[in-house]
């Protein structure tokens, strides 16, 4: 099921939010803007709904820290319905906007439209030359194909879709496998190796990507500077 973020300071509206979306996804509502930014990252959301006018912080400025470490799809949710207003909302990186008071119909085809233009962008995931296609498992770099095995796949998969965050061996474990699963460490680093040597041998440079974190496990890092830890406090 789908984990909506709803950023809200009104109470009130958060439990209307919440009713009309528990038939479609699980709803994170919440009243404090830096309690938000911490949920995200920390956990998987796949939209989030953001009010503008907040005391913390407004929708604007909630917006922009999301878009300095990520790309999930923001409908603004809001009584400000200036031309202008709309105008900015869009420019600084939400996917679409929606007035209130709304109809409960209109929100819930407007998420949908939303969750269905971001699947179709996920599908296929480039990087730096790496074209990586969810749907026919295939990995080309250059227009070369670079074989993986099934596992092989998914934690690249898994480190693209979320360049800068550090994974554990213990995350790759059990996501990659499953909790059930009797993996040790070592079966994480020598899959990682193999993969690094598959890349390398392709003529990309993994060694500026794929990169280990000692002591706790693996991160792709991503060139663009976006740090997810430097909120505004």
């Amino acid at each position: 099921m789908k984990t909506i973020l709803c950023i809200d300071d009104e109470p009130r509206m958060l439990e209307l939010l919440t009713l009309y979306l528990a038939p479609i996804c699980h709803c994170k509502a919440l009243l404090s803007v830096q309690e938000a930014l911490d949920y995200l990252d920390e956990k998987h959301v796949d939209l989030v709904l953001l009010d503008i006018m907040m005391p913390e912080m407004n929708g604007w400025e909630v917006c922009k820290e999301i878009r300095k470490f990520s790309d999930v799809p923001i409908i603004i949710l809001t009584a400000r319905g200036e031309h202008a207003d709309i105008v900015k909302g869009l420019n600084i990186g939400a996917d679409d906007y929606i007035l209130k008071p709304f109809d409960e119909e209109e929100l819930l085809a407007r998420i949908h439209a939303v969750l269905r233009r971001t699947k179709a962008k996920e599908e296929v995931i480039i990087f730096e030359g790496l074209r990586l296609d969810k749907e026919s498992f295939e990995l080309h770099f250059r227009q070369e194909t670079i074989p993986l095995t099934p596992k092989e796949f998914s934690i690249l998969t898994l480190f693209l879709d979320y360049q800068n965050k550090v994974f554990s061996r213990e995350h790759l474990i059990a996501t990659v496998w499953g909790y059930d699963e009797p993996i040790e460490d070592r079966t994480i680093d020598s899959h990682v190796r193999n993969l690094r040597e598959k890349l390398r041998k392709s003529g990309f440079p993994v060694d500026d990507c794929l990169q280990t974190v000692w002591g706790i496990g693996y991160k792709w890092h991503k060139s663009v500077d976006r740090n997810p830890f430097k909120h505004k406090r």
